[in-house]
């Protein structure tokens, strides 16, 4: 069921709708279908860098190809459906419908030509994607120049800008002048070349409301060039709405490969290293992405999505069995490991291998040494925790999920905006602009104003001083008050006075001493702090 916002924008939808051309009208039914949708999270990130396996591990079902194959090369979009099944989408709308192969994966062959192939579309009667469809994109920094060009489109990345300088002044003075930001620098291109008088979406009106609305970033050891500029690139509803501490977070994964001892302050401990080379990273990327968490996908994967196995657990017991010197000596390296002459069976350790790699197998055999009678399913829901699944999905859950209906209206309103702009006709735009201005002013609809707000910032289209950026990031990422107002351990009784405080400064910045874009900023955090002093003076009350 839509929120209060998302139906917000909904309803201005169906008003428009009469006073639009038959092209716009039918975008905006594309914007409506697409409200009505669980939010959409595209896994993205550099080749090999275990987004698939992730995927899987989310899901708890392992569905995605992992292999280097023909079906890594095309964005998978993974929805709830009441019967399991495959569409293969064709770039001139015609679709093939497909099983999951013996093993309930999307089959290593399609048997077709891929060339002609837009995506995948996978349904699953799966309870996770009841209110989050999953995107699997193939990875940048790949050979493969159309399987590059696929992920691009998605993430937006063909729409940058160059230079990825978005605080000149002129970009300044460009977000200080637009009555409302949500309009797109794309919106002159966008508008040329088109028929006005067609009622199907042509490719510009179904690209401004195409993308994924949130991103989740697969980061390995280092946070490379392209890693940057994807981020920087990624859209939602391809109206240039950069992505940000709202709609992206990133993980570390891979995070057992790291060596301790390279990490200062990590004590040896690998966790501890994984743990600080996330914190550099998410300082790096600051403020691209709300957070870096380290995960290992591919242990994550194996003791969630169904690949541990009773059988697994009676190898790790009987590895758990050999004395330590013989064990330690085996798990310095995967050949010793597989080859070294013991009483586990070779082709058994060579399973644990492929699902648990060296990282977890140790982390197994301490667990059945430490509770030698664990049954294997208790086995399997520590391996869970050792891989930080959990830590990932309470993110998802705090940014994304709690946060959908903020961040689909948001997309939306964007994707409005570039369909207005898209047509040509200034008196459709001017039509759409006043409906949105209208709906902004409300003030159930001040998150939208927020949101627009921090986007802005973080984006770097409207340069602020530090700790005033840091000021409405705080604000603006969060739904809790006393995070909002960075007051968390201070009482509560506390937070009214500062939220108004706050909210006149905010209201003299704006009148004194900010430059135009500032001041629509500073306007917006005023009246964020005021009706969170309304807020904590009702409840007092």
């Amino acid at each position: 069921m839509a929120g209060p916002l998302s139906a917000a924008v909904a309803s201005l939808c169906h008003r428009l709708q009469p006073q639009v051309s038959p092209r716009t009208a039918a975008g905006f039914r594309e914007v409506l279908r697409r409200l009505d949708a669980p939010l959409q999270l595209a896994v993205a990130g550099r080749i090999k860098s275990g987004k698939s396996t992730l995927v899987n591990a989310l899901i708890g079902r392992r569905v995605a190809p992992t292999d280097v194959g023909e079906c890594t090369r095309l964005v998978t979009r993974f929805q709830y459906g009441t019967v399991d099944r495959i569409e293969v989408v064709f770039a001139d709308g015609g679709k093939q419908v497909l099983p999951f192969d013996t093993d309930g994966m999307i089959p290593a062959s399609l048997g077709v030509d891929i060339d002609k192939v837009s995506h995948i579309e996978a349904f699953l009667t799966n309870a996770v994607l009841r209110d989050l469809t999953v995107i699997d994109t193939p990875g940048l920094g790949s050979l493969d120049a159309a399987s590059v060009k696929r992920t691009e489109e998605l993430l937006g990345a063909g729409t940058a800008r160059p230079d990825g300088d978005a605080g000149s002044a002129d970009a300044e003075q460009a977000g200080a002048g637009r009555a409302d930001s949500w309009t797109t620098p794309r919106d002159a291109a966008a508008s040329s070349g088109s028929d006005p008088a067609a009622d199907e979406l042509d490719p510009v009106s179904r690209n401004a409301v195409a993308g994924a609305e949130a991103v989740l970033y697969v980061l390995t050891q280092s946070v490379r060039a392209d890693d940057e500029q994807a981020l920087a690139a990624f859209t939602a509803a391809t109206a240039s709405r950069e992505a940000g501490p709202v709609n992206a977070i990133a993980v570390l994964n891979k995070a057992d490969t790291i060596e301790p001892d390279s990490v200062a302050g990590s004590g040896g401990d690998l966790w501890r290293a994984a743990t600080l080379l996330s914190e550099r990273q998410a300082g790096s990327l600051k403020p691209r992405v709300a957070d870096v968490l380290p995960v290992i996908g591919l242990l994550a994967e194996t003791s969630e999505a169904g690949g541990f196995t009773s059988s697994d657990a009676d190898a790790l017991r009987r590895l758990a069995d050999l004395d330590e010197a013989t064990l330690e000596t085996m798990l310095i390296s995967a050949d010793l490991f597989t080859t070294w002459d013991c009483e586990v069976p070779a082709a058994d350790r060579t399973r644990l291998l492929e699902r648990l790699d060296l990282y977890g197998i140790r982390c197994g055999v301490r667990a059945v040494s430490r509770k030698p009678d664990i049954t294997a399913g208790a086995l399997r829901r520590e391996l869970l925790d050792s891989s930080g699944l959990a830590a990932v999905r309470g993110r998802l859950e705090s940014v994304f999920r709690a946060r959908a209906d903020g961040i689909k209206a948001a997309a939306a309103m964007a994707s409005v905006s570039a369909l207005a702009h898209a047509s040509g006709d200034p008196g459709e735009r001017q039509r759409v602009h006043d409906a949105i201005e209208v709906l902004l002013a409300k003030p159930e609809a001040h998150q939208l104003r927020l949101l627009e707000a921090l986007t802005l910032v973080a984006a770097g289209a409207v340069s602020m001083p530090e700790d005033l950026a840091e000021e409405v990031l705080r604000v603006g990422s969060t739904s809790s008050v006393g995070e909002q107002l960075g007051m968390v351990g201070r009482p509560p009784m506390e937070w009214a006075a500062y939220a108004l405080e706050r909210a006149g400064w905010w209201r003299s910045f704006a009148s004194f001493g900010a430059t135009p874009a500032q001041s629509r900023v500073a306007h917006v955090v005023h009246r964020a702090y005021f009706l969170i002093w309304q807020q904590l003076r009702e409840g007092t009350r």
